[in-house]
């Protein structure tokens, strides 16, 4: 098969192969404006990248139940799917990237204010920019760090149900 048709002929999967996907980066922007914006806005952040996660697992959700269709085992690899998704993402896109850029930009503010006589705004925006930038380079270890977990602990336990059945 030609890899041009190949390619062409792959479902695209909104919330990973879109710019949906960035919707899951949230609230690593919220963090990173956190020294410049309402603490509101970062907690809307948040709630934007959790309804990111949530959608996601529920879509994982209703693939899986589609795929099994009415065989056996259906309700708990429905179960399966969406627990995976739901932890996976909430790890690697919500909790660790968040405290990481939220320790980065308190970080940052804290020693610019030890090292430097620049006034607080400069700082402030500084460190925003310290936070974005920070951002790419967290993405694949975390990713790799989480399926590294997820298949060290939670995926053990899905595998051993399925040798069960």
């Amino acid at each position: 098969m030609d890899p041009i048709e190949e390619k062409s002929s792959k479902t695209v999967d909104i919330y990973r192969d879109t710019w949906v996907r960035f919707l899951g980066y949230a609230n690593e922007v919220g963090e990173a404006f956190r020294a410049l914006v309402p603490v509101s806005f970062v907690w809307g952040s948040y709630a934007v990248a959790t309804a990111y996660v949530t959608a996601d697992a529920v879509d994982k959700g209703k693939k899986a139940a589609v795929a099994h269709g009415d065989n056996p085992g259906k309700t708990t690899r429905v179960a399966v799917a969406v627990v995976d998704t739901f932890v996976w993402q909430a790890l690697a896109s919500v909790i660790i990237p968040g405290f990481t850029i939220n320790r980065v930009c308190a970080g940052s503010l804290y020693l610019l204010g030890k090292s430097t006589k620049w006034p607080l705004p400069v700082r402030k925006w500084t460190t925003t920019a310290i936070g974005l930038s920070t951002i790419p380079f967290i993405i694949s270890p975390i990713d790799r760090s989480v399926d590294y977990l997820l298949d060290s602990s939670l995926r053990k336990v899905y595998n051993e149900e399925e040798k069960h059945k």
